[in-house]
């Protein structure tokens, strides 16, 4: 029979759960150490916590003569680049009532307006412009963002910019004496790097977490844009978007963007987190500042996945990935480079292409005129292509398309929606009487599909009307709701 266990030792096992546990288990664990403490006989006294575990020693600061590591000094001079972006947002408050004059008159205290406000953070990148590098989602739709610096002062800032389709903003604040954090090379990064996440998580002060970049070039993620992502086990959750990601010479190599938790985001962080390459950050920063907007080139084709009976007909491998071309646009870069309808595109820009998704990820994240090394599989062998992306409108008119859609603004989808439907245009705005608008057809509907053909995005739509059916019947998601509309 084993021996019982001495009061001291089960007094040390206590304390050792009570700081493994932390200040909850610490008092639970004293209030049952009280409890046995009564109960104990008068001629066996109980240990005082001091009796029973020595506090340890200080940790030396080096051994063997050498210091131990710290990234206190590194972070000593970044920290002060990272600052806390407030957002308010005045939101229009629905109630019938207040259209009532006599209403307004009894009850003129009632709100007619909320504000909504959130927190995030931010990244100074140049210290004499006064730049701040954010994300779109943390000053979206704002009527007021200021910036709190990790001196105490907060400041008004000025919109410059921003990217919805990559989620970077750029804003500027009024000040000096700032300190600025460069941009750095995100490509030279690789799996397992030590990095450093800075911001403010659910509207703390600076916080700073640490990990190691789990995976470079993340892509795949529904409801995020474009795709080039780091993802890193530093936490990172909400209040930390638009934070610092530092490498552990200081140096920003990456825009704090989201975090993955099948509970959602308010769950907090399970060591899946996203952040945006500073070299992606640093083309977006360029053309806001240069030219006002974010203008991306495309090879402009449509493509469209590979299936068994496709694999078959085309005599292929029946695990062979790429995108298949199914219609390049005249005059686009794709034309120039020689790709034609039947290509096999299985490579893009070095990268290996697996679908048309990430074709068309790949495509959104250069700008105009790139040169895109392309391999394409022509009738069961390799093809390498040189091509150029191209500018391509965003929107368009409807008149310009077909007259049945006069009076409606076509525009390409935005990456997230694209990444819900696939594929498709946005009815960006419809007037109000107009041949478009007595056909049914609603600002926000999403076009999937046609009479006139299969289409990827407007240019594709555009194309597919250059024989104009007779009938032409659109297909459309009305929130989420998808219906069919008859264009008279």
């Amino acid at each position: 029979m084993p021996k019982p266990m001495k009061r001291s030792t089960r007094t040390l096992f206590a304390l050792i759960a009570a700081a493994a546990f932390g200040g909850f288990a610490a008092t639970a664990v004293n209030e049952a150490l009280h409890n046995r403490a009564e109960a104990a006989p008068a001629q066996e006294p109980t240990p005082s916590a001091a009796q029973a575990v020595a506090l340890p020693p200080p940790l030396p600061t080096s051994v063997a003569g050498q210091p131990l590591p710290s990234l206190a000094p590194m972070l000593r001079q970044v920290m002060p680049a990272v600052v806390s972006v407030h957002t308010k947002q005045r939101v229009a408050v629905s109630n019938p009532f207040f259209d009532d004059p006599f209403f307004r008159r009894l009850f003129p205290q009632v709100p007619q307006e909320r504000i909504n406000e959130s927190l995030g953070s931010g990244v100074i990148i140049d210290a004499a412009r006064g730049y701040v590098l954010t994300n779109h989602h943390v000053i979206e739709g704002a009527d007021d963002v200021s910036v709190t610096l990790a001196d105490g002062r907060t400041l008004t800032a000025e919109f410059l910019g921003s990217d919805a389709d990559t989620d970077v903003a750029l804003i500027r604040i009024p000040a000096g004496n700032l300190t600025e954090l460069p941009l750095g090379d995100s490509g030279q990064l690789q799996v397992g790097d030590y990095v450093v996440a800075i911001g403010n998580p659910f509207g703390l002060s600076q916080t700073v977490t640490s990990g190691i970049v789990s995976a470079v070039g993340r892509s795949g993620i529904r409801g995020l844009g474009y795709q080039n992502f780091i993802q890193t086990d530093a936490s990172i959750n909400p209040g930390n978007s638009g934070g610092a990601l530092v490498d552990l010479r200081g140096r920003l190599v990456g825009i704090n963007t989201a975090s993955l938790n099948p509970r959602g985001s308010m769950a907090g962080n399970i060591g899946l987190g996203l952040a945006i390459p500073s070299n992606l950050a640093r083309d977006v920063v360029h053309q806001l500042v240069t030219v006002g907007e974010v203008k991306r080139g495309t090879l402009g084709i449509d493509s469209q996945p590979l299936d068994p009976r496709l694999l078959r007909s085309l005599g292929l491998a029946e695990n062979q990935q790429g995108a298949l071309v199914t219609r390049v646009a005249d005059g686009s870069g794709a034309a120039a480079a020689g790709v034609k309808p039947g290509d096999v595109v299985v490579e893009a820009g070095g990268q290996r292409i697996a679908d048309p998704q990430a074709l068309h990820n790949l495509e959104g994240l250069q700008a105009v005129g790139t040169k895109v090394p392309l391999v394409v599989l022509r009738e069961g062998k390799r093809v390498a292509l040189q091509a150029t992306l191209r500018e391509q409108p965003r929107n368009a008119d409807g008149t310009a398309l077909d007259p049945r859609l006069a009076g409606a603004r076509m525009a390409e989808l935005p990456e997230a929606q694209r990444q819900a439907f696939g594929r498709g245009v946005l009815v960006e705005n419809v007037q109000e009487g107009s041949r478009a608008w007595q056909s049914g057809l609603r600002k926000g509907d999403v076009i999937i599909a046609s009479s006139s053909g299969g289409f990827d995005d407007l240019a594709g739509l555009r194309a597919s009307l250059a024989q104009p059916p007779q009938q032409l019947v659109l297909r459309v998601v009305r929130g989420n709701v998808p219906g069919t509309i008859l264009m008279r």
